[in-house]
């Protein structure tokens, strides 16, 4: 088995989708995100409350935390296309 270098492993990048209208605020998400992808925003759901927004796209590293997080469901991370992490030479 070969070793492979830093340089050659692939960090997955995540697309995270957040249903606004599900949201009450609480921020755990914005607050505990380890890659700083979210913060609050400056607009009104249904009920009043200011959902998150992604506000660095490329730092999600797919990590789920926010879903885990989120008391409401409202929030989750897919694969991004086209970008699957991985090592060089193994798919």
């Amino acid at each position: 088995m070969e070793i492979s270098r830093v340089e050659d492993i692939k960090i997955p990048q995540g697309e995270i989708h957040i249903i606004k209208d599900r949201c009450k605020g609480c921020g755990f998400c914005v607050e505990f995100c380890p890659k700083d992808v979210l913060e609050v925003s400056d607009e009104y759901n249904a009920k009043g409350y200011h959902p998150p927004r992604v506000k660095n796209p490329d730092n999600c590293i797919i990590c789920h935390l926010c879903e885990l997080l989120c008391p409401d469901f409202a929030i989750w991370s897919t694969l991004k296309r086209g970008n699957g992490g991985s090592i060089k030479g193994e798919g």
